[in-house]
Formats: C-alpha cells, structure tokens, sequence
C-alpha cells in the first residue's frame, strides 16, 4: 500500500476529526499511555517556566496529556490537520496553551522557532516523509540540553508485535474506519506502523540526529512491544 503524505493525510485526517476522539477514547489504555509518556520528560516543579513544544498535537490529546504531567509549563501544540487543530482549539484550555496550523517541516514559518525547553511527539514520526529531516529541525528548536519525548507506535521487532498490532486493527479499527467514511485514514494508520522503524532501529535514529541518553520504554497492557517512549537529551 501507497502510505498517505503531506497534503493528503492532512485531509484525511481533516476529515477523520470528527469521530477521531470517539475513537481514541474506545482503545484502552490510550490516553493512560500518552500520560505515562508525557511524565517521562519528568520536568520539574510541575513545568514552571518551562516551554513546551506539542508536535502532531492533533485533538489535544497529547497537550492534554502535557498539562496534567506539568500543569505549570507553557504548551505550543502544532499540527498540519486544520480539522484536527480546530477540535483541539474548541476545547477548554488554561493560559499558556496555543495552537498553530502548521506541518512540522514548515514551522518555522510560521512563527514556531523556539527555543524550546522540551518537545514533546505523539504519534507523529511514522507519518512524515523524512523523520530524520524532522529530527533536525526539533533540533534546530530545542535550547542545549533541552528534553525530547517521542511517543510512538514502533514495534518491538518480535513476529508477535506485528501479529498483534495486525489483529488490533483488523478487528476494530479498520472496520471502523470503513463505517465512519474514513477507510483510507485507517489502512494507512496500520500500514505505517509495519513500515515504520523498529523501536530499537528508531533509538538508534535519534542517537544518528545527535540525542544523548537515548533510552526505550515500554507501555503495558496490549500495547506492549507495540507502543514506546523514546527519551532524549539534546546536545
């Protein structure tokens, strides 16, 4: 399968946000795992004075996440899907917390420059075209030292992690992305996972774009060997 790209998984995923939270709050464990996740940055005093940056923010989940592990920071969520940045604008939000339509490659441009103290990616790497050109440019918007948490589907490299990760979306999510109009979405969610990176061939990805302390962790319950953390330092 042709895997959807720029433009056109921006509208696909445009489309998908009206069911998108539906569907997410139906996978156990979801939102428990972007949270274990968002703790790992382990910012302290609650992220007071800390600038956080939210990348592939989508419907807030993940900015959601952030303030409930440092409700002080300052969160900056950016995200190429207008439809998905509108839900996320329509929910109640503390002070601190902006959104900017933009994709990751071109947010510099549209004011997104940094420097931040942390960046925090949900379920972002495996739908760009070029993770490593992504990878520079958090880079180029973390301070020295600043803090990288990637949260992502990449599977552990065992038979069983694909075999899983397959029946998953075989048997709940596929059929509901047919039935909600939004087949296309769904299909190229499962297939980027299997064509995506490993998690041991991601850390090692990171450690190529110059992180430090690069290290992997687990999700439990189902999502185990499928699910990761990925923690950085910036140099």
């Amino acid at each position: 399968m042709t895997l959807l790209r720029d433009a056109d998984l921006a509208h696909a995923f445009d489309r998908a946000s009206r069911t998108y939270d539906r569907m997410t709050s139906a996978s156990p464990g979801y939102h428990r795992h972007l949270l274990r996740s968002a703790r790992r940055l382990a910012l302290p005093d609650g992220g007071r004075g800390w600038s956080v940056l939210d990348l592939g923010c989508g419907t807030g989940a993940s900015t959601r996440a952030l303030l409930r592990a440092a409700p002080r920071a300052s969160v900056t969520g950016v995200d190429a899907s207008a439809g998905m940045l509108g839900r996320a604008r329509d929910k109640p939000w503390p002070p601190g917390v902006s959104f900017v339509h933009a994709p990751v490659e071109g947010m510099a441009e549209a004011g997104v420059r940094g420097p931040y103290d942390a960046v925090f990616a949900a379920y972002l790497f495996r739908n760009v075209a070029d993770p490593d050109g992504v990878l520079a440019r958090v880079r180029e918007v973390l301070r020295p030292g600043g803090r990288l948490v990637v949260h992502e589907y990449a599977l552990g490299g065992r038979a069983v992690d694909r075999a899983a990760w397959s029946a998953v979306m075989g048997a709940v999510v596929l059929p509901w992305g047919r039935r909600h109009g939004d087949g296309a979405l769904y299909r190229h969610l499962w297939h980027s996972v299997l064509d995506f990176d490993t998690a041991p061939a991601f850390a090692a990805r990171l450690r190529r774009a110059g992180f430090t302390h690069v290290r992997v962790l687990p999700q439990p319950g189902w999502q185990t060997g499928i699910t990761h953390t990925f923690t950085g330092v910036a140099p």
